[in-house]
């Protein structure tokens, strides 16, 4: 009975992904933190000890994503980091003062209903599975337009949006570390796929060596990338609006990059479609509504309006 659960249901891979989710929901308020109290003093983030208590956070969060992407298929995983929106924004209220009304703690609620709709609809077994077949869905001709599409956009962004618009418009610094999630999370999963043909026998594989070395270059690269728009974002915007966005569109990505990559969703019936997009839409609107909260009054009394009588 236990194997079976554990067959349906990868609850290893699920636990190190919810905890990773609240340690990297704490990374931007611990940054953003870091952030304010340099400015406060006209010195320089980087010597401030609680942005790099956000950075070890980060990093100890990478490390449990890795695991976890290794022991579960992706689109279980990734939307898990609807628990790091929710530690993040409640964290947030606490140590940045950053309003949290009741819009938005219904928009919590929200994440962690659409978030456990999506675990229960996810598909549950690995379509890649060996090393052999990450090559060969790596050099597929629909994959590698998709790499190229992306790069392209990378470029766009990072060369000739980022410098003009990326202080004012906040989706040019999300939309960059979004993409980049295209590239982190198959990095991360065929990472463990090659090791084991690279380092799991007496002779080493070449072909497995080169696509290990090749795909650590790539996810270090991404992080690093992402690691430094992130921190401009949190310069110019409020963490709460930054991890909210930044959660749906990463999700988008990742979950668009698992289909033409990993071809995940290949298993799944028309219920569990229906089910996968009925909680991605739950999660859009809990998001959402954290968005809005920064922002909106929201009260119980009514208004009275003053009428002139004539």
């Amino acid at each position: 009975m236990t194997g079976a659960i554990q067959h349906d249901l990868p609850i290893v891979g699920i636990g190190i992904a919810v905890v990773s989710s609240f340690i990297n929901g704490s990374t931007f308020v611990l940054q953003k933190k870091g952030i304010l109290r340099a400015r406060e003093k006209g010195a320089s983030y980087l010597a401030d000890c609680v942005w790099w208590s956000g950075t070890l956070a980060m990093i100890v969060g990478q490390i449990g994503n890795f695991i976890a992407y290794n022991s579960a298929p992706a689109t279980v995983i990734t939307p898990l980091g609807a628990l790091g929106v929710l530690f993040g924004a409640v964290l947030a209220s606490y140590v940045l003062k950053e309003q949290l009304n009741i819009l938005g703690k219904l928009g919590c609620v929200l994440c962690c209903c659409g978030s456990v709709v999506l675990i229960v609809h996810a598909p549950k077994s690995e379509n890649v599975t060996s090393r052999v077949v990450l090559e060969e869905r790596l050099m597929d001709s629909v994959s590698l337009i998709y790499i190229s599409v992306v790069v392209l956009l990378l470029i766009i962004l990072i060369g000739w949006l980022a410098p003009a618009y990326g202080s004012s418009n906040i989706m040019v610094y999300v939309g960059i570390c979004s993409l980049l999630g295209s590239f982190t999370v198959p990095s991360s999963k065929g990472l463990g796929l090659a090791a084991q043909d690279a380092f799991g026998g007496p002779h080493t594989d070449i072909r497995a060596l080169y696509l290990f070395l090749g795909l650590l270059g790539t996810l270090a690269v991404s992080i690093l990338i992402q690691f430094t728009f992130i921190n401009k974002a949190l310069e110019n915007f409020s963490s709460n609006m930054f991890e909210a966005i930044y959660y749906v569109t990463f999700n988008s990505t990742v979950i668009l990059a698992s289909a033409v990559l990993f071809k995940e969703w290949t298993a799944l019936g028309v219920v569990d479609c229906l089910g996968i997009l009925c909680g991605f839409t739950t999660v859009a609107v809990g998001v959402a509504l954290l968005r809005i909260s920064q922002e909106a009054l929201l009260t119980w009394k009514q208004t009275k309006l003053a009428t002139k009588k004539d």
